[in-house]
Protein backbone atom coordinates (compact mmCIF):
# COMPACT_ATOMS: atom_id res chain seq x y z
CA UNK A 1 0.00 0.00 0.00
CA UNK A 2 0.88 3.33 -0.21
CA UNK A 3 0.49 6.53 1.81
CA UNK A 4 -1.37 8.52 -1.60
CA UNK A 5 -3.89 5.78 -2.10
CA UNK A 6 -5.93 7.42 1.21
CA UNK A 7 -8.33 10.18 0.58
CA UNK A 8 -9.50 12.97 2.42
CA UNK A 9 -11.39 10.31 4.93
CA UNK A 10 -8.09 8.46 5.77
CA UNK A 11 -9.41 5.54 3.53
CA UNK A 12 -8.10 4.05 0.26
CA UNK A 13 -9.82 6.03 -2.40
CA UNK A 14 -12.32 3.79 -4.36
CA UNK A 15 -10.36 5.12 -8.09
CA UNK A 16 -6.89 2.91 -6.09
CA UNK A 17 -8.73 -0.23 -5.73
CA UNK A 18 -9.25 -0.67 -9.25
CA UNK A 19 -5.42 -0.06 -9.63
CA UNK A 20 -4.96 -2.82 -6.95
CA UNK A 21 -6.64 -5.48 -9.26
CA UNK A 22 -4.95 -4.51 -12.78
CA UNK A 23 -1.73 -5.08 -10.34
CA UNK A 24 -2.92 -8.43 -9.66
CA UNK A 25 -4.71 -9.53 -12.91
CA UNK A 26 -1.49 -8.21 -14.71
CA UNK A 27 1.03 -10.25 -11.75
CA UNK A 28 -1.55 -13.58 -11.76
CA UNK A 29 -1.30 -14.06 -15.80
CA UNK A 30 2.45 -12.90 -15.93
CA UNK A 31 4.51 -13.70 -13.12
CA UNK A 32 3.27 -16.62 -11.60
CA UNK A 33 1.19 -18.04 -14.44
CA UNK A 34 0.82 -21.71 -14.63
CA UNK A 35 1.70 -21.68 -18.23
CA UNK A 36 3.67 -19.02 -20.77
CA UNK A 37 0.20 -19.59 -23.03
CA UNK A 38 -1.36 -16.17 -20.67
CA UNK A 39 1.54 -13.85 -21.42
CA UNK A 40 -0.40 -12.05 -24.26
CA UNK A 41 -3.60 -11.65 -21.84
CA UNK A 42 -1.57 -10.05 -19.20
CA UNK A 43 -1.31 -6.88 -21.16
CA UNK A 44 -3.02 -7.79 -24.52
CA UNK A 45 -6.52 -7.31 -23.65
CA UNK A 46 -9.29 -4.86 -23.24
CA UNK A 47 -11.18 -4.80 -20.32
CA UNK A 48 -15.19 -4.55 -21.25
CA UNK A 49 -16.65 -3.90 -18.16
CA UNK A 50 -15.94 -3.47 -13.92
CA UNK A 51 -18.08 -4.25 -11.55
CA UNK A 52 -16.93 -3.50 -8.13
CA UNK A 53 -18.18 -3.77 -4.80
CA UNK A 54 -16.97 -1.77 -1.65
CA UNK A 55 -17.47 -4.26 0.91
CA UNK A 56 -15.67 -2.13 3.86
CA UNK A 57 -13.12 0.51 4.22
CA UNK A 58 -9.62 -0.34 3.70
CA UNK A 59 -6.88 1.85 6.07
CA UNK A 60 -3.42 2.32 5.52
CA UNK A 61 -0.96 -0.20 7.47
CA UNK A 62 2.22 -1.09 6.79
CA UNK A 63 1.60 -4.77 6.25
CA UNK A 64 0.17 -5.64 2.47
CA UNK A 65 -3.30 -6.41 1.68
CA UNK A 66 -3.85 -9.09 -0.27
CA UNK A 67 -5.50 -9.59 -3.56
CA UNK A 68 -7.18 -13.22 -5.12
CA UNK A 69 -7.89 -13.99 -8.45
CA UNK A 70 -9.59 -16.06 -10.27
CA UNK A 71 -11.84 -17.17 -13.52
CA UNK A 72 -15.89 -17.58 -13.67
CA UNK A 73 -16.09 -18.15 -17.27
CA UNK A 74 -13.95 -18.27 -20.35
CA UNK A 75 -16.19 -17.48 -23.97
CA UNK A 76 -14.97 -17.85 -27.56
CA UNK A 77 -13.58 -13.95 -27.57
CA UNK A 78 -13.73 -12.79 -23.85
CA UNK A 79 -12.97 -13.87 -20.01
CA UNK A 80 -14.35 -13.04 -16.73
CA UNK A 81 -11.55 -12.59 -13.86
CA UNK A 82 -13.29 -12.47 -10.36
CA UNK A 83 -11.14 -10.71 -7.09
CA UNK A 84 -11.46 -10.23 -3.53
CA UNK A 85 -9.28 -8.41 -1.72
CA UNK A 86 -8.63 -9.21 2.08
CA UNK A 87 -6.56 -9.22 4.99
CA UNK A 88 -5.88 -12.08 7.31
CA UNK A 89 -5.13 -12.00 10.88
CA UNK A 90 -5.21 -14.15 13.62
CA UNK A 91 -6.67 -16.35 11.75
CA UNK A 92 -9.63 -14.00 10.56
CA UNK A 93 -10.23 -13.15 7.02
CA UNK A 94 -11.55 -9.27 6.76
CA UNK A 95 -12.96 -8.52 3.26
CA UNK A 96 -12.55 -5.57 2.33
CA UNK A 97 -13.98 -5.61 -1.86
CA UNK A 98 -15.00 -8.05 -4.48
CA UNK A 99 -15.03 -7.35 -8.09
CA UNK A 100 -15.01 -9.19 -11.56
CA UNK A 101 -14.10 -7.75 -14.84
CA UNK A 102 -14.69 -8.76 -18.73
CA UNK A 103 -11.48 -9.17 -20.42
CA UNK A 104 -11.39 -9.35 -24.58
CA UNK A 105 -8.41 -10.12 -26.24
CA UNK A 106 -7.60 -7.09 -28.53
CA UNK A 107 -4.51 -6.43 -31.02
CA UNK A 108 -3.12 -3.26 -30.89
CA UNK A 109 -1.50 -2.71 -33.95
CA UNK A 110 -4.52 -3.61 -36.12
CA UNK A 111 -7.04 -2.15 -33.08
CA UNK A 112 -8.96 -5.31 -33.93
CA UNK A 113 -11.04 -7.50 -31.20
CA UNK A 114 -9.57 -11.44 -31.32
CA UNK A 115 -10.63 -14.86 -30.47
CA UNK A 116 -8.92 -16.57 -27.48
CA UNK A 117 -6.74 -19.35 -28.60
CA UNK A 118 -7.31 -22.95 -27.67
CA UNK A 119 -4.10 -22.62 -25.72
CA UNK A 120 -5.10 -19.93 -23.81
CA UNK A 121 -8.38 -21.16 -23.44
CA UNK A 122 -6.56 -24.00 -21.39
CA UNK A 123 -4.56 -22.27 -19.34
CA UNK A 124 -7.29 -19.74 -17.93
CA UNK A 125 -9.38 -23.33 -16.58
CA UNK A 126 -6.56 -23.77 -14.41
CA UNK A 127 -7.59 -21.21 -12.61
CA UNK A 128 -11.89 -21.54 -13.49
CA UNK A 129 -14.41 -21.40 -10.93
CA UNK A 130 -17.90 -21.32 -12.48
CA UNK A 131 -19.97 -18.60 -11.40
CA UNK A 132 -22.37 -16.06 -13.03
CA UNK A 133 -22.18 -12.12 -13.06
CA UNK A 134 -25.26 -10.10 -13.38
CA UNK A 135 -25.88 -7.94 -16.42
CA UNK A 136 -25.73 -4.03 -15.39
CA UNK A 137 -29.07 -1.77 -15.33
CA UNK A 138 -28.21 1.49 -16.60
CA UNK A 139 -31.15 3.73 -16.91
CA UNK A 140 -32.10 6.53 -19.64
CA UNK A 141 -29.36 9.43 -19.61
CA UNK A 142 -29.86 12.78 -18.33
CA UNK A 143 -27.89 15.99 -19.69
CA UNK A 144 -28.10 19.17 -17.18
CA UNK A 145 -25.82 21.92 -16.46
CA UNK A 146 -25.19 20.65 -12.92
CA UNK A 147 -23.98 17.34 -14.21
CA UNK A 148 -21.93 18.26 -17.18
CA UNK A 149 -17.71 18.51 -16.84
CA UNK A 150 -15.42 18.94 -19.56
CA UNK A 151 -12.85 16.27 -19.13
CA UNK A 152 -9.17 17.25 -20.42
CA UNK A 153 -7.51 13.87 -20.84
CA UNK A 154 -3.75 14.70 -19.68
CA UNK A 155 -0.86 12.96 -21.36
CA UNK A 156 0.16 10.91 -18.68
CA UNK A 157 -3.60 8.98 -18.67
CA UNK A 158 -2.44 7.34 -21.97
CA UNK A 159 -0.85 3.92 -21.62
CA UNK A 160 1.95 2.08 -24.06
CA UNK A 161 -0.54 1.88 -26.53
CA UNK A 162 -2.23 4.97 -27.03
CA UNK A 163 -5.52 4.67 -25.20
CA UNK A 164 -6.51 6.18 -21.66
CA UNK A 165 -6.04 3.14 -19.24
CA UNK A 166 -9.04 1.55 -18.01
CA UNK A 167 -8.40 2.45 -14.24
CA UNK A 168 -8.47 6.13 -15.23
CA UNK A 169 -12.16 6.13 -16.15
CA UNK A 170 -12.80 5.68 -12.50
CA UNK A 171 -11.05 8.61 -12.09
CA UNK A 172 -12.28 10.45 -14.92
CA UNK A 173 -16.22 9.67 -13.31
CA UNK A 174 -14.98 10.84 -9.75
CA UNK A 175 -14.12 14.22 -11.04
CA UNK A 176 -17.21 14.61 -12.17
CA UNK A 177 -19.20 13.66 -9.41
CA UNK A 178 -17.07 16.16 -7.48
CA UNK A 179 -17.56 18.77 -9.61
CA UNK A 180 -21.20 18.11 -9.82
CA UNK A 181 -21.12 18.09 -6.44
CA UNK A 182 -19.76 20.98 -5.79
CA UNK A 183 -22.15 23.02 -7.73
CA UNK A 184 -25.11 22.08 -5.62
CA UNK A 185 -23.41 24.08 -3.21
CA UNK A 186 -25.22 27.28 -5.34
CA UNK A 187 -28.55 25.70 -4.56
CA UNK A 188 -27.84 24.44 -0.58
CA UNK A 189 -25.57 25.00 2.22
CA UNK A 190 -23.69 21.81 2.31
CA UNK A 191 -21.31 22.60 5.52
CA UNK A 192 -23.74 20.36 7.59
CA UNK A 193 -23.95 17.78 4.33
CA UNK A 194 -22.69 14.22 6.01
CA UNK A 195 -20.06 12.68 3.54
CA UNK A 196 -20.12 10.12 0.75
CA UNK A 197 -18.14 7.09 0.15
CA UNK A 198 -18.88 4.60 -2.81
CA UNK A 199 -20.88 1.24 -2.20
CA UNK A 200 -20.51 0.07 -5.55
CA UNK A 201 -19.10 1.21 -8.94
CA UNK A 202 -19.90 -0.32 -12.42
CA UNK A 203 -18.31 0.84 -15.60
CA UNK A 204 -18.80 -0.18 -19.08
CA UNK A 205 -16.21 0.40 -21.39
CA UNK A 206 -17.72 0.54 -25.17
CA UNK A 207 -14.82 3.01 -27.20
CA UNK A 208 -11.15 4.10 -26.23
CA UNK A 209 -10.02 7.48 -25.12
CA UNK A 210 -7.71 9.09 -26.45
CA UNK A 211 -5.09 11.60 -26.09
CA UNK A 212 -6.44 15.10 -27.84
CA UNK A 213 -6.95 18.86 -27.08
CA UNK A 214 -10.03 19.20 -26.91
CA UNK A 215 -12.14 18.14 -23.90
CA UNK A 216 -14.29 15.26 -23.88
CA UNK A 217 -17.83 15.64 -22.25
CA UNK A 218 -18.84 13.79 -18.82
CA UNK A 219 -22.63 14.16 -18.18
CA UNK A 220 -23.32 13.01 -14.64
CA UNK A 221 -27.18 12.72 -12.49
CA UNK A 222 -28.91 11.57 -9.81
CA UNK A 223 -30.97 8.43 -11.55
CA UNK A 224 -32.60 7.06 -7.44
CA UNK A 225 -32.54 8.62 -4.28
CA UNK A 226 -32.85 6.46 -0.96
CA UNK A 227 -33.72 7.15 2.45
CA UNK A 228 -29.23 7.23 3.40
CA UNK A 229 -27.90 6.21 -0.49
CA UNK A 230 -28.15 7.71 -3.75
CA UNK A 231 -27.41 5.77 -7.55
CA UNK A 232 -25.73 8.52 -9.93
CA UNK A 233 -24.84 7.25 -13.34
CA UNK A 234 -22.35 8.83 -15.98
CA UNK A 235 -21.60 8.83 -19.62
CA UNK A 236 -18.25 10.44 -21.36
CA UNK A 237 -19.25 10.85 -24.74
CA UNK A 238 -17.27 12.55 -28.12
CA UNK A 239 -19.53 14.54 -30.38
CA UNK A 240 -22.59 12.33 -29.30
CA UNK A 241 -20.86 9.10 -29.31
CA UNK A 242 -20.41 7.05 -26.78
CA UNK A 243 -17.02 6.05 -25.03
CA UNK A 244 -18.27 4.83 -21.16
CA UNK A 245 -21.08 4.47 -18.83
CA UNK A 246 -20.68 4.34 -15.38
CA UNK A 247 -23.12 3.80 -11.94
CA UNK A 248 -22.28 4.81 -8.76
CA UNK A 249 -23.86 3.52 -5.64
CA UNK A 250 -23.06 6.35 -3.08
CA UNK A 251 -23.73 5.62 0.36
CA UNK A 252 -24.17 9.19 2.57
CA UNK A 253 -21.81 8.71 5.49
CA UNK A 254 -21.16 10.12 9.40
CA UNK A 255 -17.36 9.65 9.96
CA UNK A 256 -17.89 9.84 13.91
CA UNK A 257 -20.30 7.17 14.13
CA UNK A 258 -18.53 4.92 10.96
CA UNK A 259 -22.30 4.47 10.31
CA UNK A 260 -24.54 5.94 7.25
CA UNK A 261 -26.80 8.39 7.71
CA UNK A 262 -29.62 10.38 6.46
CA UNK A 263 -29.07 13.60 4.55
CA UNK A 264 -30.45 16.95 5.84
CA UNK A 265 -34.08 18.02 4.45
CA UNK A 266 -33.02 21.06 2.84
CA UNK A 267 -30.47 19.05 0.86
CA UNK A 268 -32.76 15.93 0.45
CA UNK A 269 -35.40 18.62 -1.18
CA UNK A 270 -32.82 19.69 -3.67
CA UNK A 271 -31.64 15.99 -4.75
CA UNK A 272 -35.16 15.07 -5.09
CA UNK A 273 -35.61 17.33 -7.66
CA UNK A 274 -32.19 16.66 -9.64
CA UNK A 275 -33.59 12.48 -9.34
CA UNK A 276 -34.31 12.06 -12.74
CA UNK A 277 -37.72 10.01 -12.78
Amino acid sequence: MRWADLDMLGHVNNVTYVDYLQEARVDMLRIHARSQQTDHLAEGVVVVSHQVHYVAPLLFDFTPVLVEVWVTEIRPASFTLAYEVFREQDGRRTTYLRATSVLAPYVFATERPRRLTAEERASLQAYLEPADTPAVAFGEPHHSEVGHYPLHVRFSDVDAYGHVNNVKYFEYFQEARVSAVGRLRQRVDMAAAPAMVVAQSDVVYRRPILFRPEPYDVHTWISRLGRTSMVMEAQIVADDELLARGRFVMVFFDPATDRSTEPPAELRSVLEELTTR
